[in-house]
């Protein structure tokens, strides 16, 4: 299956809600709260969704879309707009199946913008979306979500891929999303899994996300650092633990590498917590920023969106 979520290229009626906004107003919250069995209201997850999109684009990360950088096709206003159009497709997430809710989000960000901006993001979203609208801890809601994908699932995740038109659907693969789906979303998934990190998650019950990602942002926070800041560090770091899988289909595994490495060297520098972690850092975003944004870290951005989103849900943000 050809997962592949290009870089961020880019209705509804909703704001962000006042539970996320409360979250988003300073509060440190502590590692211990994640994963509390906590119901969630279809607001508060709407919410969260729209401030983790709207957080995510607003820290200036190396090489994606920031205030500071559109890209030629895409702007950041795009990215903001496409961020309200998640919220109320994904408050929906627990009346309907998990691909349903891809196929919404998608359709609902391509009314917003007119080029794929939230492929990524719908995809890694809706399972969690439908986990945080039932009883229990988050990752294990996730982990029985992720495994009742369904072929009907899979269909309409195909048909959210082809109308997102990403980059690499002409690779050849098992499961072509061209083609009508024969096995169940997480099945399809785990064929791409080494190949595509969001992929990779959906056969490892999210371990970037839960693993990686939301350890970053709890440490972050409890060194004091303001909330974009915790975002650009935990973008670095989650390029250091996984090279992007966007960034190895459009320029190959080495390249892929290479940029992983330049985060590894920023974080080494003080990343945003130093003068000279700051200079190195502005160094590796100019590195990225080449014509055409080939080295444009978009898998990694999706990643981090998922993690910000566990983090206002769990109460960190």
């Amino acid at each position: 299956m050809v997962v592949g979520v290009p870089e961020k290229s880019g209705n509804g009626p909703a704001t962000l809600t006042s539970a996320a906004e409360k979250g988003q107003a300073g509060r440190q919250g502590s590692p211990a709260r994640a994963g509390a069995a906590t119901v969630r209201s279809p607001d508060a997850v709407a919410g969260a969704a729209q401030l983790a999109c709207v957080l995510e684009v607003s820290a200036e990360k190396p090489g994606n879309i920031t205030p500071s950088h559109d890209f030629h096709d895409t702007s950041y206003e795009d990215m903001l707009r496409s961020a309200i159009a998640v919220g109320p497709e994904l408050a929906r997430a627990g009346g309907r199946g998990v691909g349903e809710t891809v196929l919404a989000v998608v359709q609902a960000s391509r009314r917003a913008a007119r080029t794929n901006t939230n492929l990524g993001i719908a995809l890694l979203l809706a399972p969690l979306a439908k986990a945080a609208l039932e009883a229990g801890a988050l990752r294990t809601r996730l982990h029985a979500t992720l495994r009742a994908l369904d072929l009907a699932d899979a269909r309409a995740a195909y048909a959210a891929i082809r109308l997102a038109g990403p980059g690499g659907l002409r690779e050849p693969v098992e499961h072509d999303v061209r083609s009508e789906p024969t096995v169940g979303l997480r099945d399809a998934m785990a064929s791409a899994a080494e190949r595509d990190s969001i992929a990779s998650e959906y056969t490892s019950d999210y371990a970037l996300t839960f693993e990686t990602g939301v350890p970053a942002v709890a440490t972050a926070r409890a060194d004091g650092l303001a909330v974009r800041d915790a975002i650009v560090e935990l973008h670095l770091r989650l390029l250091d633990a996984a090279p992007d899988t966007l960034i190895a289909r459009k320029r190959g595994p080495h390249a892929a590498a290479r940029v992983s490495a330049g985060a590894r060297d920023v974080l080494a520098a003080g990343g945003v917590r130093t003068p000279v972690g700051r200079r190195a850092l502005r160094s590796f975003d100019a590195s990225l920023r080449e014509p055409g944004n080939a080295l444009n870290p978009g898998t990694t951005a999706d990643l981090v969106t998922a993690t910000v989103f566990v983090a206002v849900l769990e109460g960190m943000l």
